[in-house]
């Protein structure tokens, strides 16, 4: 065995099943009786592509495993959910696999570029493919015979594949994890790209494939490259971020995969710092957390950000200063809480071809920095899924050199200045701006819900980095709307906010006082000043009211 066919090192899945005991495990081997009904039918050819670090990896493992001739497959998966399916044995080992890695290829093409001798015919990394996998099916007591008969060349792949086929009346299941990889690192390499894409068309056409496959499942994080607006591959069915149905639940945790790891007792996180934190991905509107990241939080002990060490960073820092249709304004808005529409008809599924904002947001969806939801035929509405995200966000905006110049960071600065400097016709001024600029909803701006969010939007960049936001937290009698701490012991106020929806900023100021709001602070171990601010909006005048006092403590 191989590293292509039918590879035998043990892999993560084999590792996650080992230490399912020990370590998180969460069970989505019943994906495979879905792989499996396919197995054969006309339609056999699936992708499904997802960001990274959304176990991706895992699950191509996983059906590696399954499918291969080289596992013991039964002692892997009895006892997991796929063994009480009926048919569980069916397809249990009973394939050859071809199971490619591009990085793995990659990595090993660097190495074979630096060779003195090289092969007649294997010139970049397609050709280099090709070899590979001819070159183990050659080795292979099953079919070297047959290939040694046809007389076939290194890069005679399909021309292989359809010999072997046809003379042992065979079929491969075919696996092919990082699909996109070409797209990715060689961007710029369009002969490439499209010699790359040229052979995997030729090798999955329709009947050349379906004489050679029984199966074929690629991932990666890109969708299938398109060329004038159709699938290069047009016989795969796709799944991927922009529309990811019906397959939502088996790449990413569920909120019942959630409940079974809370119930662990290695961990001490609570569901609602989880759900914070890493969920927020509605697909067909199923909640989906990263799975990468609650592992991370769980054996850490910690919720923090573990989306800042991905390599898709730079990516996205070069997508936001190309600055089409004014797209930082866009973010900054995104992050604030607000949601955008935007198209993905015109998407090329690649990160070159990018004429407009609505291929950036739907780049931005397939490489996880957005969730969206499916708005009616090819729009769609994007959002910041969960605060990881926002804390990642928040760090490469910030770091952009136009970061300070922008409008809306201005703004909020001068808002929090207002507030502090007890100024409430200033405020008063600030929000009603906030409240009138596109990403505020007037036709949703008639509760005092819609309010918090004006102000919260408003505040975000001059606040994120030293206060906590809480909203309805229980002081004095009742609960306050919102309630601004320093993260720190720092020499900042506490700010103190109920809002009232058609009545007075003067009621709202005093049912802070009458309720006491502000005991927790007032008798609590704090020396920070406490600001009370009272905020009105009238529907009929279509104005904001502010008043702002600070608590005297005597």
């Amino acid at each position: 065995m191989g590293s292509i066919l039918n590879p035998t090192k043990e892999n993560s899945f084999e590792i996650l099943v080992n230490f399912k005991d020990k370590d998180i495990f969460v069970d989505k081997t019943d994906f495979i009786e879905k792989m499996s009904a396919k197995i054969n039918a006309d339609k056999r050819f699936f992708a499904v592509t997802r960001p990274r670090r959304f176990g991706k990896t895992v699950t191509a493992h996983m059906l590696l495993a399954y499918y291969s001739k080289g596992y013991a497959g039964k002692k892997l998966f009895d006892g997991l959910h796929i063994a009480n399916k009926e048919g569980y044995t069916e397809h249990l080992n009973k394939y050859d696999v071809i199971y490619i890695d591009m990085n793995t290829i990659d990595g090993l093409f660097d190495g074979y570029s630096n060779q003195k001798q090289k092969v007649e015919g294997v010139d970049d990394l397609v050709d280099y493919f090709e070899y590979s996998i001819i070159k183990e099916l050659r080795s292979s007591n099953d079919f070297s015979e047959c290939i040694e008969k046809h007389q076939i060349k290194n890069t005679g792949l399909l021309e292989t594949l359809l010999a072997v086929a046809e003379d042992l009346n065979t079929k491969f299941i075919f696996i092919m994890d990082e699909w996109d990889l070409v797209y990715r690192e060689y961007r710029d390499d369009e002969i490439l790209q499209k010699k790359f894409i040229k052979l995997l068309k030729n090798l999955f056409k329709s009947d050349g494939g379906k004489a050679c496959f029984a199966l074929a499942y690629l991932t990666g994080i890109l969708p299938i490259k398109k060329y004038n607006s159709q699938s290069a591959l047009n016989d795969f069915k796709e799944y991927n971020m922009l529309s990811p149905e019906p397959y939502e639940k088996y790449f990413g945790f569920t909120e019942e995969n959630i409940a079974e790891i809370l119930r662990s007792p290695s961990c001490n996180i609570s569901h609602q710092e989880l759900k914070e934190w890493y969920e927020g991905y509605k697909l067909n509107g199923i909640d989906i957390y990263n799975p990468n990241s609650v592992v991370s939080a769980v054996n850490d002990g910690k919720c923090k950000s573990y989306w800042s060490g991905t390599s898709s960073n730079e990516e996205f820092v070069h997508l936001i200063n190309m600055n089409f249709d004014g797209i930082k304004d866009d973010i900054l808005h995104l992050v604030e809480g607000s949601t955008i529409q935007f198209s993905c008809a015109t998407f090329q599924n690649d990160m070159v071809s990018i004429e407009n904002k609505d291929d950036i947001f739907s780049l931005l969806v397939c490489l996880g920095y957005l969730g969206c939801v499916d708005d009616g035929g090819d729009d769609r509405l994007a959002f910041v899924p969960n605060k990881e995200i926002k804390t990642a966000l928040s760090s490469l905006v910030k770091a952009q050199p136009w970061f300070n110049s922008m409008t809306i960071i201005k703004r909020s600065v001068s808002l929090f200045d207002a507030i502090t400097a007890l100024d409430g016709n200033m405020a008063a001024e600030i929000i009603t701006e906030i409240h009138n600029s596109p990403n505020i909803s007037l036709l949703t701006y008639n509760r005092e819900e819609s309010m918090v969010f004006c102000l919260i939007s408003g505040l975000m960049w001059r606040t994120e980095r030293e206060y906590e936001c809480f909203r309805e937290l229980q002081s004095g009698k009742g609960s306050a709307d919102l309630i601004y701490t320093p993260k720190r012991n720092m020499n900042l106020p506490i700010l103190l906010i109920e809002f009232k929806y058609g009545h007075s900023a003067e009621e709202a100021l005093r049912q802070i006082k009458e309720k006491e709001y502000f005991s927790r602070y007032r008798d609590g171990d704090y020396s920070n000043d406490v600001l009370l601010m009272g905020i009105n909006y009238d529907p009929k005048t279509k104005a904001h009211q502010c008043v702002i006092e600070k608590l005297d403590y005597s």
